[in-house]
């Protein structure tokens, strides 16, 4: 009877929602295309409401007419009556729902769509500066909650108002004065209801809060490097006890609401008691007086019961809509955030480059829009948990109070300055420097991931920005450092460099990665999984893997960073190997960590704190005795000497 209200004590907060208008007229447009649905639901609901009105009629007509006046077929007609009511109500409210929720699904695909198109065509500054789990709360919370609110909370709303004003009527129009006193009584249910709803909202709040922070622990120990940190320093069992701490927090929060929430619904059942026995007491004087029949009074308490439902479910009505909105709100705020690598009307569609990389004068400086990122919000879900292990944070974020130094040697205002190069098809270009000179940011130019600051940078003699995005990334390759791989079978991460690639095609992208063999020697072959981020793979078995991936999508333009410091000489070796293989004939700029590729470079840029301080050969640079014979006395000399 009053589920509805109790659970909008939950959902309201402490401050006010605000609804907007424009916010309404949005969410609106998103209606449109299901506009005959909306009007049979509405129409839906009003036939439901009609009938729940004749079943007290019913029972009014059989006490004061029917039984007295022994009217046997009567009798028969209203039995069926009382039969086909819920029946016919029942099928009426099973379409209902139909509409409500294709209404309500329909609206969420189109908006779950939307946001992930738009996520999607971010760039990555948004991703670096955005949570990974506010973007899935996005996705899935606040959709579910905007799903919710189109599919339940507005149905419900007008549902009971239409129900609130027919049932009133009716009652006016059977006993005006029985029907003053019954709500004679609302203030109280009103004021009894808040107060317990307030003290019920401060409860379930807190039990949020702890689940929140169990539920934060449990996705950062359970997951491969959690649980690898766990047990490599020996917590099992500190993790264990205090996630049963966490857990018992969750545990008396729920018996504590359960108590409070038993008393919630017997005092609102208790003023639904007393308002119908005050009925029944003044009616019954009123039979005795012969103003009223008994059938009325009969009557009259059962749409008692369904006003009382009706005004406790728009109790919080205001609150309860402006809280669904909200979610809309908040899903709007990521469609609404601003492209910053965005193509401009009628860009250029790139066919097959020759790859003549250019860079002029570009200037680059990690900037950050506050207008193009998410803003915080107040999230009651494991997103809003700051710290995951330690329950107190201080107002700094939980830092140490005294930060320790960190070496400023590359620290600047500016990533990269005044970069001016230029790469001629075919040719291979090492990028050679200490570590934060602005070699991985210059890379991550090329493909467009960032737009310069100031200058330009050119294929075939197309600036970056004139071209499409889609035909950017058919004619560039990159292997990054950290090799990341879907949690999917390696056949599946390989075509995802090519869609429609053969089989053969692939196993000739394999060998020439030097990887082929193992995938076969694999009890599965192709077909095995790779598991989370690819952890059931070697670091040598996993870039092989991404260097067979960018030969599958055959690039003109291939940028490497060859970072092999950390595998094994057999690997090594075999990625060495396939690296001159994916090397030949294309444009390459290439972070070199190997001597080897040094030598094979036609240009090499040393690169310090952001500017290209050298170019030249391997031989002319050493000649120079600057930045480069310095690095390659501390860097490469061994590997010379090992050759040797």
């Amino acid at each position: 009877m009053y589920r509805a209200g109790w659970h909008a004590f939950f959902r309201a907060g402490d401050e006010s929602p605000q609804v907007t208008w424009p916010l309404i007229k949005r969410v609106l447009r998103y209606g449109r295309p299901y506009r005959l649905n909306i009007a049979l639901m509405l129409l839906a609901i009003l036939l439901t409401t009609g009938l729940g009105l004749l079943t007290p009629l019913i029972l009014r007509d059989l006490i004061d007419n029917t039984l007295p006046n022994r009217d046997v077929q009567r009798l028969n007609l209203l039995a069926i009556g009382l039969v086909l009511i819920p029946l016919v109500s029942g099928g009426i409210r099973v379409l209902q729902r139909r509409l409500s929720a294709a209404v309500g699904e329909g609206v969420i695909y189109d908006l779950r769509v939307d946001l992930y198109t738009h996520l999607q065509r971010m760039s990555l500054r948004f991703f670096t500066h955005t949570k990974t789990g506010e973007l899935m709360s996005r996705l899935n919370n606040d959709v579910v909650g905007a799903q919710r609110a189109i599919s339940s909370t507005i149905v419900d709303i007008i549902t009971q108002v239409v129900q609130a004003v027919s049932v009133l009527a009716v009652m006016l129009a059977l006993e005006w004065r029985l029907t003053l006193l019954a709500l004679a009584l609302l203030p109280l249910f009103i004021l009894a209801a808040r107060r317990l709803g307030n003290t019920l909202r401060d409860i379930q709040r807190e039990r949020m809060d702890d689940n929140a922070r169990m539920n934060a622990m449990m996705n950062e120990t359970l997951n491969v490097s959690g649980a690898l940190l766990v047990k490599l320093f020996g917590r099992t069992n500190t993790e264990i006890e205090r996630f049963r701490s966490r857990a018992a927090r969750v545990r008396d929060s729920g018996v504590t609401q359960a108590v409070l929430g038993a008393q919630f619904f017997m005092l609102i059942g208790l003023i639904g008691a007393i308002g119908t026995a005050l009925v029944y007491w003044l009616g019954g004087h009123l039979v005795l007086r012969g103003a009223i029949q008994i059938g009325t009074i009969v009557a009259l308490t059962a749409y008692l019961s369904q006003l009382y439902a009706s005004l406790s479910s728009l109790t919080n009505a205001p609150v309860d809509f402006a809280t669904s909105m909200v979610s809309f709100e908040r899903v709007f705020e990521v469609v609404d955030l601003p492209l910053d690598i965005a193509e401009r009307p009628g860009a250029i569609s790139l066919g097959t480059v020759e790859g003549r990389l250019t860079f002029d004068n570009v200037t680059f400086k990690y900037e950050v829009d506050e207008a193009a990122l998410l803003s915080d919000v107040q999230r009651h879900s494991m997103d809003s948990v700051t710290a995951v292990l330690s329950d107190d944070v201080d107002a700094n974020g939980g830092g140490p109070a005294h930060p320790i130094p960190v070496p400023r040697s590359q620290a600047r205002e500016h990533a990269l300055e005044n970069i001016s190069f230029t790469i001629e098809p075919g040719q291979l270009v090492a990028l050679v420097g200490p570590s934060g000179a602005g070699k991985t940011t210059l890379t991550y130019l090329i493909p467009r991931l960032y737009d310069p600051t100031e200058g330009r940078i050119l294929i075939d003699g197309h600036d970056l920005r004139d071209v499409t995005l889609e035909s950017l990334a058919a004619n560039i390759g990159m292997v990054t450092q950290e090799t990341y791989l879907f949690h999917d079978t390696i056949l599946t991460n390989l075509l995802y460099a090519k869609l429609d690639a053969t089989q053969e095609e692939v196993e000739e992208a394999c060998r020439a990665a030097n990887i082929h063999d193992f995938i076969m020697g694999l009890p599965n072959g192709y077909h095995t999984i790779v598991g989370e981020r690819g952890y059931r793979l070697s670091g040598g078995e996993k870039q092989r893997l991404a260097i067979a991936r960018v030969i599958l999508k055959n690039p003109r333009i291939l940028v490497l960073d060859e970072a092999t410091s950390h595998l094994d000489s057999q690997s090594e070796a075999l990625i060495q190997e396939a690296l001159q293989k994916v090397l030949a004939g294309r444009t390459s700029v290439v972070i070199a960590h190997r001597l080897s590729t040094i030598l094979a470079a036609d240009q090499i840029l040393v690169m310090d704190r952001g500017r290209i301080v050298e170019r030249g050969t391997h031989d002319d640079l050493l000649a120079q005795r600057g930045l480069y014979a310095q690095l390659y006395h501390t860097q490469f000399a061994h590997e010379a000497e090992a050759a040797d």
